[in-house]
């Protein structure tokens, strides 16, 4: 336990140094996409690889937005251009948060629930690959929560950043397409990402009194 810590402590250190460095080069403190973007193109064919830190470092701090560096993004180097160096700093900071959980609570959530669905070493990989597309395409789900909440469960690696990648393009390509001009509508946000939940919470729960159902038994739900 004492190594997984210290190599936890070591990547932990790592994003602090690169936000250092990336605040040494000058990056605006504000991160408004407006400001963002006019800094990324000054610093000429080394921009893009900043982008891609920024938001590795966005996902696995967790407070610092991601949508308005998805619009950093677009309004920078182009909507696909962007869209494709958002997705791929968001999906390096999805697997460097996924894997900080997986070594440090993963054991303690087999032990504490061993029968469990879900959580158990055994765990339905279709169940989970899908709660983590559907949490992907909300934007109101926070991105680093659901990649911490991910680690801890029995999702295979893989699996967990190809539900990342394609979960997320939508909402990135729409924020680097249109930049800060888009505006999500909170109630609706809102709303989605409840019944998502609420659904996500239900099934396993109802699949556990009828282990046979046809879903149960497509998910892999039933023990």
């Amino acid at each position: 336990m004492a190594s997984r810590i210290a190599v936890v402590l070591v990547v932990l250190g790592a994003v602090a140094v690169s936000w250092w460095l990336l605040r040494v080069l000058g990056m605006p403190a504000t991160l408004s996409p407006d400001s963002l973007a006019a800094w990324l193109q000054s610093q000429g064919a080394a921009g893009p690889l900043l982008l891609m830190l920024l938001m590795l470092i966005a996902v696995v701090v967790g407070p610092i937005p991601t949508l308005p560096v998805s619009a950093t993004a677009g309004l920078a180097f182009g909507i696909v251009p962007g869209t494709a160096i958002a997705a791929t700093g968001a999906a390096g900071g999805a697997l460097v948060a996924f894997w900080i959980a997986r070594f440090l609570g993963r054991e303690a959530i087999c032990r504490r629930f061993p029968d469990n669905p879900v959580l158990a070493r055994d765990g339905s990989q279709r169940f989970l690959t899908i709660a983590i597309l559907l949490t992907r395409l909300i934007p109101v789900f926070s991105f680093a929560l659901i990649s911490y909440a991910a680690g801890v469960t029995a999702l295979h690696t893989w699996r967990f950043i190809v539900a990342t990648t394609i979960g997320m393009l939508p909402m990135t390509l729409v924020f680097a397409g249109l930049g800060n001009t888009f505006r999500l509508s909170p109630v609706l946000t809102v709303v989605a990402a409840l019944a998502v939940l609420a659904v996500m919470v239900w099934l396993p729960w109802s699949f556990s009194r009828h282990p046979d159902s046809r879903l149960a038994r497509w998910l892999h739900l039933h023990q």
